[in-house]
């Protein structure tokens, strides 16, 4: 062990500390350095040599510590301090004057305030957390209550202050803000994996995400990752400032990063000015920009607005620009058939880069929306990227006098088993009746064995075609057939991998009543149904014997479903396969579970869209789990809409009907909220603001 450090040479190490960091920030953040580059260096060794020969002199905000951490093994959880909530969207000066007298009702202040705009930055957003000025914990966003712990990535950001400069809030704070990757940056990191021979990356917000995620931050240092600051959070301390832009003056003087392009203005008209000048000015400036994030300016007004839906605030909203289009060919409309026997048109397009992404494929929905579109092979057409993700075709793009081609038509038979299509009435889809049809067959086993459903691990599509081509599998039911003669005798199976499959199929034996009902892949019965007819019924058998009443006197069961799942029973190949599962052993019972005393008690849920970590199941679990019920459609009986991504008409219903939204974050922060306010559900009439 080394001797005690003498005063000066600590004195000293401090002085460094403090030059190195004021020089970074002069350097990256003002972008006006004022030490030459041998001067930052020759004190950089100095500060590492005294550390090295002081280990104690060593501190956490020491810039030695910003690169040289050992790789992890995997990345934490870790709660933020408060939700990181997501943004309304406005897409027109209407729809931004809109949510401006929304706010007026609610708040007559609103009009006079002023608000601030500021360049909404394509990256990743971020929590940085300082105690008594010194950055301990930095997370991503996650699913706003609860995120991924990349503390040592993110030290090595040298705009990021390890310490805050001037006088620090005391206590614990969060610094929120995005970390992206400029597009000089990303060029050349790209430029530099293709040298390599490495994969390079789609576009600098993916490039930023997944270098902010690395398990080694040596990676991280290497990526030229930067930051803008834009919101603090002190928990249930007061901010130490008044407005928006007081809050944005205050972490510049701290020595964070804050988007200089940010301005105050003293109304709607002024905030549309500046949309204007922005958008014009975006292809000028260094890193992606998807919009302007608008926020009204006095923070008092902030809670006196409130959040909708748990999840958006009020006094903020994002003006978004137009989506990036291209035009490419429409080369021609293909169909295919998924595991409920639907018939799915999508579009063969020739190769266009949209958004930074070559875009070769486009979902086309239904034939009702090829129509009204009016798409033909052949033709130029409009592709857009939805959300900036889901590619989609706008419409065409006719020359004057241009000769149109024919219209597309849904086939007459199933384009793999030839048998002839069906469209029910009143719905918008083209289904192929045959149950043994062989695409429909292979998406019920790849659903069959999903997360979702039994889980199988270890079984996946390739694997899947594999079985179905060799004639292992016929349906669902054969694959507790397998064993591991059947498999070793395939190519790819060693005798690990074979016995791990073999353990998974074992095991999904046992997942219950509810689970085997939902991978059954009956049209209209989702997760919910399943687990609503499963505790109604106890048992496959006694559901097989139900009338389409007796299923509808189900709380939470349609019409439309019973008459699904009486449909499917009476197939003779449905039933022989049911049976087949049985034999083998697949349980298809489940316990009546006892009614459950909790804060959601006499509240209704229904679930909608993807969720960030749960599976809807886990979300209906912990809904029950706390006394609650969760039924299959959005109804006036409604008190809570639980919204993941890929919302669909149920939210559209909730919006309808004035239901209270949540997230998963807020759902999972419900019970401790409706414990503290006394419990139960909602007065009538209560309004929405107070029912969450």
């Amino acid at each position: 062990m080394s001797p005690p450090a003498p005063a000066e040479q600590a004195a000293r190490a401090a002085e460094l500390r403090e030059q190195i960091e004021r020089a970074n920030h002069e350097y990256y953040v003002l972008d006006a350095p004022t030490l030459s580059d041998a001067d930052y260096d020759r004190l950089f060794r100095e500060l590492r040599a005294l550390e090295a020969e002081h280990p104690e002199l060593r501190t956490a905000d020491s810039p030695t510590q910003r690169v040289g951490a050992e790789p992890a093994s995997r990345l934490e959880k870790t709660a933020h301090l408060a939700p990181m909530l997501s943004l309304d969207n406005a897409f027109t000066p209407e729809e931004l004057r809109a949510w401006e007298t929304r706010n007026a009702r609610l708040v007559d202040e609103v009009r006079a305030a002023g608000y601030v705009a500021e360049p909404k930055i394509d990256g990743l957003a971020i929590a940085l957390t300082y105690e008594d000025g010194v950055l301990v914990k930095g997370a991503t966003r996650g699913n706003g209550a609860v995120g991924e712990d990349v503390t040592r990535n993110l030290r090595t950001l040298r705009d990021i202050p390890l310490r805050l400069r001037g006088e620090p809030p005391p206590g614990r704070v969060e610094v929120r803000g995005e970390v992206y990757l400029s597009l000089s940056g990303f060029e050349k990191l790209n430029q530099r994996r293709a040298a390599e021979g490495l994969a390079t990356f789609a576009n600098p917000r993916n490039a930023a995400a997944g270098s902010l995620r690395q398990l080694d931050p040596s990676v991280t240092a290497g990526r030229p990752l930067h930051f803008f600051a834009y919101a603090l959070e002190a928990g249930e301390a007061r901010l130490p400032v008044e407005t928006q832009w007081e809050l944005l003056e205050r972490l510049r003087a701290w020595g964070l990063p804050v988007n200089p392009l940010a301005r105050r203005c003293a109304d709607l008209d002024e905030v549309l000015a500046f949309v204007a000048e922005f958008e014009a000015l975006r292809a000028s400036l260094d890193y992606e920009v998807d919009g302007t994030v608008v926020k009204v300016d006095p923070l008092w007004l902030h809670p006196e607005l409130g959040v909708v839906g748990g999840r958006e605030p009020r006094w903020a909203t994002a003006y978004k620009f137009a989506p990036d289009l291209a035009v490419t060919t429409l080369r021609s409309i293909e169909v295919n058939v998924g595991r409920t026997g639907a018939l799915n048109p999508y579009a063969v397009l020739e190769p266009v880069e949209v958004g930074g992404v070559v875009v070769k494929l486009a979902t086309l929905h239904n034939e009702d929306d090829i129509r009204r579109k009016d798409l033909r092979p052949g033709e130029k057409v409009l592709v857009k990227r939805a959300g900036d993700v889901i590619p989609q075709v706008v419409g065409p793009q006719l020359e004057e006098g241009q000769a149109r081609g024919p219209e597309f038509r849904m086939p007459d038979h199933c384009p793999v088993c030839a048998t002839p299509v069906e469209r029910p009435a009143e719905e918008v889809m083209t289904y192929c009746p045959n149950s043994a049809c062989p695409a429909r067959i292979y998406w019920g086993v790849v659903h069959f064995a999903s997360r979702g459903a039994m889980d199988i691990r270890g079984l996946g599509e390739e694997r899947i075609r594999l079985f179905l081509a060799r004639g292992l599998v016929h349906d669902v039911a054969d694959l507790y057939s397998l064993d591991r003669e059947k498999l070793l005798a395939l190519e790819g199976f060693q005798v690990r991998s074979a016995q791990n499959l073999l353990d998974g199929i074992e095991e999904s034996r046992g997942r219950g009543l509810a689970r085997a009902l939902f991978a059954l892949g009956v049209r209209h019965v989702g997760e919910t149904a399943a687990q609503l007819l499963a505790r109604a019924f106890c048992s496959m058998d006694r559901l097989r014997e139900a009338t389409v009443e007796q299923m509808v006197a189900v709380h939470g069961i349609g019409r439309t479903t019973a008459e699904a799942l009486a449909a499917f029973f009476a197939e003779p190949r449905n039933g022989a396969v049911v049976d087949k599962l049985a034999a083998a052993g697949v349980v298809l019972t489940e316990e009546r579970a006892e009614p459950v005393e909790g804060p959601f008690s006499g509240l209704t849920f229904v679930i909608t869209g993807t969720l960030p970590t749960l599976t809807r199941t886990e979300a209906s679990a912990f809904v029950e789990r706390h006394g609650g019920r969760v039924a299959g459609g959005v109804t006036r009986k409604t008190d809570y809409l639980v919204v993941g991504e890929d919302a669909g008409s149920k939210l559209a219903r909730a919006q309808e009907l004035g239901v209270a939204r949540l997230g998963e974050a807020e759902l999972l922060a419900l019970p401790e909220r409706l414990a503290d306010a006394g419990g139960g559900p909602p007065a009538a009439g209560t309004p929405l603001e107070l029912r969450l």
